[in-house]
């Protein structure tokens, strides 16, 4: 098992990461890419865990321990898969999905894309009371501005691969110009707007 990687972020797409590792790239699938792109030019420690299955063999990246533990949690839960798990991570705010599980709020759960009211259900089930150990001042709060100007952007090209890393969640052409209107009226980098959209949408 890899327990994490350290090395320079190479590459970014919606979907994943590239790492380069003493000349070796490995690619990382993560919630939100884009927030790696501030890090492009610096070392980066990314947490990782190994999915192995007959077919597939990826690597799926988080910022902190405390990430990948609730990651790992939610696929023992029957009906989530990795990429179900990445989508209610990507909301930057793992704190609100621990405290919608422990009072058992399904209409919360079910605004993540691909849980439905049974899936809802079965994740309540599975892990109320069983995530004491993830403590909420753990996570950063990830919707805090970045110290990068999103004004230096030019186009709109941020919030075309933030519509992008959207779809690769699992979100649909109908939710996505839903927060649309809003998201235009703000000039943000491509990882600000993934975590305003991802914001708008869980509301």
């Amino acid at each position: 098992m890899i327990d994490f990687i350290r090395g320079f972020v190479e590459y970014v797409s919606p979907e994943y990461v590239s790492v380069e590792v003493m000349g070796v790239g490995y690619q990382v699938h993560t919630p939100n890419p884009f927030i790696y792109r501030v890090d492009k030019d610096k070392e980066v420690t990314i947490y990782t865990y190994q999915h192995v299955r007959e077919d597939i063999l990826a690597l799926y990246g988080f910022k902190t321990r405390e990430d990948k533990h609730l990651f790992m949690k939610l696929l023992n839960v029957t009906g989530i898969g990795p990429k179900g798990a990445l989508a209610i991570l990507a909301s930057g705010q793992p704190q609100q999905v621990v405290h919608a599980i422990e009072n058992e709020d399904e209409k919360f759960l079910t605004k993540f894309p691909g849980v439905g009211k049974k899936t809802a259900r079965q994740i309540i089930l599975d892990l109320k009371g069983k995530l004491n150990d993830l403590v909420p001042s753990a996570f950063p709060d990830l919707f805090q501005p970045d110290v990068e100007v999103a004004a230096t952007m030019q186009g709109n090209a941020p919030l075309d691969e933030a519509m992008e890393a959207l779809k690769v969640l699992g979100y649909g052409e109908r939710e996505i110009k839903k927060v649309m209107p809003s998201l235009k009226s703000e000039e943000l980098t491509t990882d600000q707007y993934v975590k305003r959209a991802l914001q708008l949408l869980l509301k």
